[in-house]
């Protein structure tokens, strides 16, 4: 029986990016059921395979595993050929910190700049709150490039669990006109370009769904 991910709206779930692109990139076969989150049975539906009644969750025969995190984790040790943390101890370590602390952390970020696949790059003005989310990620992403992403593109390297943690803050970065500084940027461009990251966005694009609270422009919907 393949593996089925419940994921919610590609428009606008950022968590449900997560583990999907992750997948994608692994090549990790699986089937996904979309729901949209303003579903009037997304609770009922999503109840049935997750805890806590939210997108994303992954089934796996018996095994039930929500947030998107501990679906990465579960993958990682499900597919360890797919490599999605790094096999070196020490930048294992840091991935799985920076991995966590999108986990935990960014609030300001993420409600003033929601993922929004389908709005024209538009700048929006930045608080400083947001503005020092932004400082910290553009940071550890240096970092990361720096210290352990020698070998390829991404922040270790090939792309992996911790890239997949970010890419939905690559595409508010995106959206949203955010400055960075052109390290940042290239990082940016790699994950961008990446063909699952296409296949999501072309999906996303083709959504009927309009959630308000996920329109930063509202009552105006800008499409690309």
């Amino acid at each position: 029986m393949p593996l089925r991910l419940v994921i919610g709206n590609k428009n606008y779930s950022s968590w449900s990016f997560r583990p999907w692109i992750a997948m994608k990139v692994a090549a990790i076969a699986f089937e996904e059921e979309v729901i949209s989150l303003d579903a009037a049975d997304f609770k009922e539906r999503v109840g049935k395979v997750s805890g806590t009644g939210k997108v994303p969750a992954l089934v796996d025969g018996g095994v039930k595993v929500w947030e998107s995190l501990a679906i990465l984790e579960y993958l990682g040790e499900t597919f360890p050929q797919a490599r999605l943390w790094p096999a070196e101890a020490a930048a294992r370590a840091h991935a799985r910190a920076v991995a966590a602390e999108m986990h935990a952390g960014f609030v300001p970020l993420r409600r003033h700049l929601p993922m929004n696949m389908w709005r024209p790059v538009t700048r929006r003005e930045l608080t400083p709150e947001v503005q020092a989310n932004v400082r910290r990620i553009e940071a550890m992403w240096t970092d990361c490039r720096t210290r352990f992403g020698a070998a390829g593109a991404f922040l270790f390297g090939a792309f992996g669990a911790a890239d997949a943690m970010y890419a939905p803050v690559v595409s508010r970065f995106h959206t949203y006109g955010v400055e960075v500084a052109p390290a940042a940027r290239a990082y940016m461009d790699a994950v961008m370009a990446l063909p699952a990251w296409r296949e999501w966005r072309t999906a996303a694009l083709a959504e009927p769904w309009v959630l308000p609270e996920d329109e930063v422009d509202w009552p105006n919907v800008l499409r690309a």
